[in-house]
């Protein structure tokens, strides 16, 4: 190394003005080394630290792919492949992490010790001797100036002393912490090339030693396990690519075939109806009642699983029942003036769930889905075969016929309009499908060929067959309460029984009236015909039972649609279920053959159940009696007080009347006591001063 500049030890006692600048210079010079040096102190930290960090995360890292085998991924967890591979990750990363605490404790001791020594013991020296040197110069320098005032004409020996004490410490003080101070600079300019060196060194040893240890570690054995590795990983990144260039073409064609769907109404010419359905799932809105007469509408995922209809929030884990939807009802409804609503009721009637759907394809299919699952269609091997063929049937079974054209127009004026009216055949009966769907036989209970009628065919000119048209009778008016515009004729002045608001679901011609199966029967008929042809809305009318006939009113109109005599309902049911369905059997002369009488079954919806109807009607007239027998008691107690307080008073009367005039105007006041009971007031008073 070149040589050292020194600070020249033998001249500190002269403390010449040379020497002082030479300090100086040697001063800066510290401050430098002591600036960098904290620097380099630094970023050998940060080393340090970073190596601490990695030999934790290193560990940390080994810790986790031991615990691999533990977790419980939802996919994959079950790769014994990958579970096993991790495994060596994890004993060689040990390893290395057990090389990287070595390399810790290395640095600790051969990077940052010999740097932190040099400057926390040797710079803060080199400032300690500073301050002191400042220090010892001051008062030198302060008790040269005394002894230079000292005053030679009154000379003080004591002060003088004193003086010359002090001027003798205060120098030898400076002197000696100058030397000190001189040998510290000096010896510092050795120090900073062993603490720069020393640290660098033991780095450096520390990272050879390291890359010893994980030379040793990673053997030829690894190195071909890390070379398999390697090859894994390409074959998966290649699978991925080329998993991930498939799906990137489904998403367009998705994107082209799906575009028609992003409208909410597609069009059903494109993306037909399917009616074979036995499962459905997809979004609705469910109506739910928040008072008397408002509701709310939520959105919610339903699917049907088996016999049962599901419903399942955004979020929610799995589904929740909503109803048991075998030999349910359901059926189209106008609900709050929104599009595509259905009623699903259950096979008791005592559950019933109004839904919306997003589309008329939706609305249909879920109609026809759950009205397949009504009939347990879902139980056989084929359910979607077996359904195609009880449609197909039961479509054939509903087509338009000739004779329901000549029928009613033997019934009808030919100038009215003849609504729309499907046949149903024996033959149709979804028993002989298959053994899931049997069902009672149709040829004992309805005629073949029979059409169903969906409508009120007949509107105030026209009356059921057998009945007698009045030319008065074709405009007049009829309000629920039974009064009529014009003349009152027999019919009209009939007692009122009760008035019902129903729904017409539709009639068809039966050949037995004498079980309620046939009632039954009809219902399945035309609820089945009404489901499979999307026929949902229903004409609401105003049921008059009379004593005499039966009535069926417009609400709009008060005009008297249809007219039932009662003498010809030879039968009426409600469904065993669902109260709410009933019907009644007319008998009535013409038909197809003209020779003989005909028995028409008609079907309603009333608002509310008949038998809980007149359950509350006798419980409401037996309240009434009782009400009516309380006030006739009451009224006789009554009546039995007032007696007893106008008793009571005519005998205090006539009590006085004998004390005033004896015994025999007693007799007479006696006697005259009925005559005057009915007297008022004044006429008492008179007649008792005659006595």
């Amino acid at each position: 190394m070149p040589g050292i500049d020194k600070l020249p030890i033998e001249e500190t006692l002269e403390d010449s003005p040379q020497t002082r600048s030479l300090l100086g210079v040697f001063e800066e010079d510290a401050a430098a080394i002591s600036n960098y040096i904290n620097q380099l102190f630094q970023a050998m930290h940060r080393i340090y630290d970073a190596q601490n960090e990695l030999s934790a995360a290193t560990h940390l890292t080994s810790k986790l792919l031991k615990e691999y085998e533990k977790q419980r991924f939802p996919l994959g967890g079950d790769d014994e492949v990958m579970t096993s591979t991790l495994q060596q990750f994890a004993k060689v990363i040990d390893e290395l992490s057990s090389c990287h605490a070595v390399l810790s404790t290395q640095l600790a001791d051969a990077m940052m010790f010999p740097i932190t020594q040099f400057k926390e013991r040797d710079l803060k020296e080199i400032l300690t001797l500073k301050e002191v040197f400042q220090i010892a110069s001051n008062d030198h320098d302060a008790a040269i100036t005394r002894y230079g005032r000292l005053s030679k004409r009154r000379e003080n020996e004591k002060i003088k002393a004193e003086v010359i004490e002090d001027v003798y410490t205060s120098r030898k003080k400076q002197h000696q912490t100058m030397m000190h101070y001189f040998c510290a600079l000096n010896t510092l300019q050795y120090k900073k090339k062993i603490a720069l060196l020393e640290p660098l060194l033991g780095y450096m040893q520390a990272q050879i030693s390291f890359f010893k240890m994980g030379s040793e570690n990673l053997t030829e054995q690894l190195e071909e396990f890390l070379t398999n590795i390697g090859t894994s990983v390409q074959n998966v990144r290649r699978e991925m690519e080329c998993e991930v260039e498939n799906m990137q073409q489904t998403i367009e064609d998705l994107e082209v075939a799906s575009d028609p769907l992003y409208l909410p109404d597609p069009d059903t010419t494109k993306f037909p109806v399917h009616r074979n359905l036995t499962r459905k799932a997809g979004y609705l809105n469910a109506r739910n009642k928040t008072g008397l007469v408002s509701s709310s509408w939520d959105r919610q995922f339903y699917f049907t699983q088996g016999g049962n209809l599901m419903s399942q929030a955004r979020g929610d884990v799995a589904g929740g029942l909503v109803m048991d939807i075998d030999n349910c009802s359901v059926m189209a409804v106008d609900c709050e003036d929104r599009r595509y609503c259905f009623q699903i009721t259950s096979f008791d009637g005592k559950k019933s769930s109004i839904l919306q759907a997003e589309s008329k394809k939706d609305y249909e299919e879920w109609i026809c889905t759950i009205n397949n699952i009504s009939k347990q269609i879902y139980l056989s091997e084929n359910p979607e075969e077996i359904a195609a063929r009880v449609n197909q049937s039961a479509l054939e079974a509903v087509t338009p016929s000739p004779s329901f054209q000549q029928r009613h127009e033997s019934l009808r004026p030919a100038a009215q309009s003849r609504p729309a009216a499907v046949r149903t055949s024996s033959t149709g009966s979804l028993g002989s499908e298959s053994a899931a769907l049997s069902a009672l036989s149709l040829d004992s209970l309805v005629a073949p060929d029979t059409p169903i009628q969906f409508d009120i065919i007949s509107p105030v000119s026209e009356d059921l067959p057998g009945q007698a048209k009045s030319s008065g009778q074709s405009g007049r008016r009829t309000n629920p309460f039974g009064e009529s515009g014009g003349s009152k004729s027999e019919t009209e002045d009939s007692i009122l029984h009760q008035l019902f608001i129903v729904r017409f679901l539709g009639s068809m011609e039966v050949k037995s009236d004498e079980s309620p199966d046939v009632v039954y029967e009809t219902m399945r008929q035309i609820l089945a015909a009404r489901a499979i042809h999307n026929i949902f809305r229903m004409t609401e009318s105003h049921l008059l039972v009379t004593c005499d006939c039966l009535k069926l009113i417009d609400p709009q109109t008060q005009v008297t649609r249809l007219r039932f005599p009662l003498p010809n309902v030879v039968l009426c049911a409600a469904h065993q279920e669902n109260k709410r369905l009933f019907g009644f059997v007319l008998r009535t002369s013409g038909g197809r053959a003209e020779s003989r009488q005909t028995s028409i079954c008609y079907i309603f919806e009333s608002n509310n159940e008949g038998e809980k109807d007149r359950k509350a009607t006798e419980k409401q007239k037996e309240m009434d009696r009782v009400k009516e027998k309380q006030q006739k008691e009451l009224n006789k107690q009554k009546q039995i007080e007032k007696d007893l307080e106008e008793q009571s008073r005519l005998i205090a009367a006539s009590s006085r009347a004998n004390q005033s005039s004896g015994d025999g105007q007693f007799v007479v006041l006696s006697s005259s006591q009925s005559e005057d009971s009915d007297l008022g007031e004044d006429g008492k008073k008179k007649r008792e001063s005659e006595a």
